[in-house]
This record gives structure tokens, sequence and C-alpha cells, in this order.
């Protein structure tokens, strides 16, 4: 069975980008629309190899979904990695003490989304 990827973001134009760049993966795309669904998703037992959200949402920011799935059994070690449009160091250094693995600034290319996604999910 191909490893999953959830990917995070409360513009369906951003996850439907996304989605699309990672079709030259052989993961399993799963699309939550806000912090909120992504955390339910997990909490109800999606296993992704790798999640990777948006910082700036509405209800829950992508750092406090970083927070609640290192929370949950089994998340420890899932690599997540933020995709924003924030640059700012501070904010890379709360992201990271967070328990995020990385970050990427929007807009991505799509070569760099693949390569970190190759690096963090090696069957990818």
């Amino acid at each position: 069975m191909p490893s999953s990827i959830l990917i995070v973001d409360d513009s369906p134009s951003m996850l439907m980008s996304v989605e699309i760049n990672l079709r030259a993966t052989s993961l399993t795309v799963h699309k939550a629309e806000s912090g909120e669904d992504a955390l339910a998703q997990l909490q109800g037992g999606l296993k992704p190899a790798m999640m990777i959200t948006d910082l700036n949402m509405g209800g829950m920011s992508g750092i406090d979904l970083v927070r609640e799935a290192r929370k949950l059994p089994g998340y420890t070690f899932m690599p997540i990695v933020l995709l924003t449009t924030e640059s700012s160091q501070d904010m890379r250094n709360l992201a990271k003490s967070a328990g995020a693995t990385g970050w990427l600034t929007k807009p991505v290319e799509t070569e760099a989304l693949l390569r970190i996604v190759r690096k963090l999910v090696p069957d990818a």
C-alpha cells in the first residue's frame, strides 16, 4: 500500500495546486480545509507519512495544528512542513519549537516541493 500525505490549507485553489504537484509522486493525497479538519482526520486514524500545512488559516493555525498533532500517539516523528507566505525568522523559530520539520515559502516551485517530499518520504 502506497504511503500517503495530508495537505492542509483553507484555500481550495492552494490545495488543488499542491495536489497536482504531488501527482509526480506515488503518494496518496488526503486533503483538509482547516487545522480542525486535519486534526479530526488524524484522530480518526489517518496515518500519513507526512503532512504539509498552511500557517495562517481561519480558526486553528498551522503552528497550533503542529502542536496538537505532536501530542497524538504515533505522530511524534511524522514530518510536518509548513507552506506559507510568512518568511520571518521569528515565525520559523516558533514553528520549529512547535515541532515543525521544515518550512517552504509560497509560491513554492514544484521542484522544491517534490525535493522536500522525496527527502522526508523516501518511497514517494
